[in-house]
């Protein structure tokens, strides 16, 4: 069986006509065009579905069952295309968004607030975890983007830049570290020091000692920068952190300023998986990711003076 949609839709044209001439001008074909798809489609269903006469078109009892199904079909296909044209054009839609856990809940409220302001009939769904869970939530299908920092990964995965920020020394209201308009990563030395765990503090000390033959040795070392940030603002230490995270030092009323010497950038990533085509939302989502942080201006988070703390 070999049925075609101009078959089915001559077939519901001339049913709603109930003649050939009225049909085929709607159509825009000619009569013999149109009586030949009809044949076809009779042929195809090895049916009768139309009693010609010189005037008029019925309807068999098979073309009047029958013509309700054509209709469907066609209705369904005219459905989808909406479908497929709402969402190329972002009308319609989700996207879902691997990101980490801090980055959850300082920067990307922000961002999808910004993106669902154009695009209101898109859901995007943020989905929290770990760092080094990013891949794996892209690659499983769980996340159709992932947003991290500059990893070795998998070739299954497709990897764009998105942006590269300086790190900052974060600091108590009162500490020494204060009264310096610059802070040095050997500054950090001298001070009990709050780090991340595992990749974190050897990455850093990685780059240190190849620049300038310095070796960080954390006092405490925690799984997360909030547990870090809730530790700087009780005093037991000072730690390190990217500039995404202000809204947080603003709410525990931290200081920070940008570190130097040498200046350290840590590299984040638009994460994807490489053997499937992005769809046409999370193809948009992606583009405006990049367009957002191009046009966003990092440096009044830099250091204390540019952004003044909340009251208390």
């Amino acid at each position: 069986m070999n049925i075609t949609l101009r078959q089915l839709s001559a077939f519901v044209v001339l049913a709603k006509t109930g003649a050939f001439t009225s049909a085929a001008t709607r159509l825009h074909i000619t009569q013999s065009a149109l009586s030949a798809l009809i044949k076809d489609l009779e042929q195809a269903l090895d049916v009768q579905l139309v009693h010609r006469t010189t005037r008029s078109v019925q309807l068999s009892d098979v073309g009047a069952q029958f013509l309700p199904l054509a209709q469907r079909i066609l209705d369904d296909l005219e459905r989808a295309k909406r479908s497929i044209a709402e969402l190329k054009s972002l009308n319609a839609g989700q996207v879902r968004i691997a990101v980490p856990q801090l980055m959850a809940c300082t920067l990307m409220p922000q961002v999808v607030a910004a993106f669902t302001a154009q695009h209101p009939k898109v859901d995007v769904l943020i989905v929290d975890c770990d760092v080094e869970d990013i891949p794996m939530r892209v690659l499983s299908g769980e996340a159709d983007l992932g947003i991290g920092p500059e990893r070795a990964v998998s070739s299954e995965l497709a990897v764009r830049p998105l942006f590269d920020l300086p790190f900052l020394a974060v600091f108590p209201q009162d500490h020494p570290l204060g009264r310096q308009k610059q802070v040095a990563w050997a500054d950090l030395a001298r001070y009990p020091l709050i780090s991340l765990r595992d990749d974190y503090t050897r990455m850093l000390n990685s780059q240190l000692t190849a620049m300038i033959q310095l070796e960080l040795e954390p006092a405490y070392e925690v799984a997360f920068v909030t547990t870090a940030l809730s530790m700087v603002a009780t005093g037991l230490g000072i730690t390190t952190c990217l500039p995404y995270a202000v809204s947080l030092l603003d709410l525990h009323r931290l200081q920070r300023r940008q570190l130097v010497e040498p200046s350290l950038t840590r590299k984040f990533h638009v994460y994807s998986r490489a053997e499937r085509q992005l769809g046409p939302v999370a193809q948009g989502f992606a583009e405006f990711l990049v367009g957002y942080f191009d046009a966003r201006d990092w440096n009044a988070t830099f250091n204390e003076s540019e952004v003044p703390l909340p009251p208390a």
